[in-house]
């Protein structure tokens, strides 16, 4: 189950990063993308699920990403980068079903798999850093 969820969320972040490009209709879109990238994956409601919120979230998760990567503005970033680091930080600070470091981890194996060399460590700088603050706060 753990890997079907690792492919759904490939398949949001492609989403992601094509529906910044084209705009339209985001489900729509990751329908498509899941017939055509996740055919064998019949449970596959975790990814609209996950888009849904994504969408919901959006504009906090910009201004999240932006205050954790002074040194980048929006546009600056990768578009491959934004989209993972959507992911992981929607996982990480709105979705409680998903443990901190699993959201972090998986951001990580997505920008090894799709970002370019340096990908992972911006994101897991990112990520970290915000989980940092987080773990502050609690104390």
């Amino acid at each position: 189950m753990s890997s079907d969820r690792h492919i759904l969320r490939s398949i949001v972040m492609q989403t992601l990063f094509a529906w910044e490009f084209r705009g339209g209709d985001a489900e729509a879109l990751l329908s498509y993308n899941l017939v055509n990238g996740a055919r064998h994956i019949q449970a596959n409601q975790f990814a609209y699920d996950l888009l849904k919120k994504l969408m919901l979230h959006r504009v906090q998760i910009k201004k999240i990403i932006t205050q954790y990567a002074p040194e980048w503005p929006w546009e600056k970033i990768a578009p491959i980068d934004r989209a993972i680091l959507q992911i992981g930080v929607l996982e990480l600070l709105f979705d409680p079903n998903v443990p901190d470091l699993v959201a972090i981890n998986e951001a990580i194996e997505l920008a090894k798999s799709f970002g370019v060399e340096s990908s992972s460590k911006f994101v897991n700088g990112v990520l970290s850093s915000i989980y940092d603050d987080q773990q502050e706060n609690k104390s």
